[in-house]
């Protein structure tokens, strides 16, 4: 989903670059490509890409990422989902 934003510099991802040992978890798991791998390191390239689902922090073995999962657009959009998806049951209108 690139390109994809919520709202400028109000996400609560912190990423300490010194810690990583680019082991590349955060790009893999990160559905808005806020990681890149360069030079054996992870690198946050698109920082107000990130919906703050907690992905990446959950998946780093250092700590290099802290993030308030569950505070973000990641819970509003997963929300308005489940609001709109209603079961089919037969006989209910």
């Amino acid at each position: 989903m690139r390109g994809y934003r919520y709202l400028p510099d109000v996400v609560t991802l912190e990423f300490d670059p010194d810690l990583c040992v680019g082991c590349g978890r955060c790009f893999d798991v990160c559905p808005h490509q806020v990681f890149v791998i360069k030079e054996n390191k992870a690198w946050m390239v698109d920082r107000d890409a990130c919906m703050e689902c907690g992905a990446c922090a959950r998946n780093c073995p250092v700590k290099a990422i802290t993030v308030d999962a569950g505070v973000g657009c990641a819970t509003g959009l997963i929300g308005e989902w489940l609001n709109e998806i209603k079961p089919r049951r037969k006989g209910c209108s």
